[in-house]
């Protein structure tokens, strides 16, 4: 074992995490998104081999990964699946020309948190395989293609939002990404004296996947009938709300709600940029708190924990804006908070997390960071 894990690479990898800062839920709805790379990391090793054996291990997983590229099935092991899946993918680009090799990695990435962990594992391992064989796919290739491994081998429809700010982040900027067109312009981080804290409830009450599928449904039902009116809207976060408005009783309630959130989110992640380009922190942090009330009242994807650690920030002067983060029901919050208070904020809001609820979280003070890079 340590043998293999100390031998000499031909390249390395360093693949991030990544936040949103604000606009969740609407990148499946055609809405503005901002995210950012950030400074947690899983760092890879590749070194080629000279017979077809792939032969993956990880610092923190048992059972490496052991496979030849003419055998890409999916493995009962969840963690070999998001690699199988990218091999499976990259192969059909590149037919015949993945030969085998040596990969380990390790991670200060906390997985389960919300920070996509699995986009980073994905996007990190095409950008290696790539390079080691000099397969030349394009960064949208391998976005792409990590997309469709988490789709198809990993089993999570998720958007693209994660593998793109892995693979584009630019340090000290968010990435303002058009979803419709899938491209981005940067945006400075200018948080002047403050920092982003991420705060993991360390609870999970396994409806986030069953109900982002009923949440994808709603939005489609709702958008399928405001376009009988209205045929000019192909994505709902283009609807202003006084159209949505229009239709508060022919939708469902669960309809209006989701659509009027849709709407409302995507405006909040265009002013956001706004309050970002002119360094206005606290326009900005009560921006993160409107978003928290939707996804709370409107998308109904938050839960008791994570309402809690927002409503504890609400009185601090110290702590700009608060929201929960990701696809909900658990998972971390964002939390803009001044520099020199970010000790004591961490301190007081466990204690009070502990009391309430008897379980413990965990911290994450984060910046942002540049995107996949071969070192």
């Amino acid at each position: 074992m340590e043998k293999f894990l100390n031998f000499l690479p031909d390249i390395e990898v360093e693949s991030p995490g990544r936040i949103n800062l604000i606009g969740e839920h609407i990148d499946y709805n055609g809405g503005f998104v901002l995210p950012a790379a950030i400074d947690k990391v899983i760092h890879f090793k590749f070194k080629k081999r000279n017979d077809n054996l792939i032969y993956v291990q990880s610092m923190a997983f048992d059972n490496p990964l052991k496979i030849e590229i003419n055998k890409l099935d999916k493995s009962p092991i969840s963690w070999h699946n998001y690699l199988i899946g990218v091999l499976y993918y990259i192969n059909l680009l590149c037919p015949d020309k993945i030969q085998g090799f040596d990969c380990v990695f390790k991670s200060n990435l906390p997985v389960g948190s919300g920070i996509s962990s699995s986009a980073a594992l994905e996007c990190g391992f095409a950008k290696g395989v790539n390079e080691l064989l000099k397969l030349k796919l394009s960064n949208q290739e391998i976005i792409s293609l990590c997309q469709r491994a988490e789709h198809d081998f990993a089993g999570t429809k998720c958007g693209i939002m994660d593998q793109y700010a892995v693979i584009n982040g630019i340090d000290n900027h968010f990435l303002l990404l058009n979803c419709q067109k899938i491209t981005h312009k940067l945006v400075p981080a200018k948080l002047l004296n403050h920092k982003i804290v991420l705060l993991n409830t360390n609870i999970s009450h396994n409806l986030s996947t069953s109900e982002y599928n009923v949440r994808t449904q709603e939005c489609q039902s709702a958008l399928d009938s405001i376009k009988l009116k209205y045929p000019e809207y192909n994505f709902l976060c283009d609807i202003p709300i006084e159209i949505i408005n229009e239709f508060k009783t022919n939708l469902t309630f669960e309809e209006y709600k989701r659509a009027a959130f849709a709407s409302e989110e995507n405006q909040r992640t265009l002013k956001a940029v706004d309050y970002l380009k002119n360094g206005d922190v606290v326009q900005l942090g009560n921006l993160l708190y409107s978003s928290h009330e939707g996804l709370r009242d409107l998308y109904e994807v938050s839960c008791k924990e994570l309402d809690f650690l927002v409503d504890f920030t609400r009185n601090i002067s110290s702590v700009k804006g608060a929201r929960m983060m990701g696809g909900g029901f658990g998972g971390c919050t964002l939390n803009i908070v001044k520099e020199d208070y970010v000790d004591l904020f961490i301190n007081d809001i466990s204690q009070a997390y502990l009391e309430k609820f008897n379980i413990k979280l965990t911290p994450h003070i984060v910046k942002t960071n540049n995107g996949v890079k071969v070192l």
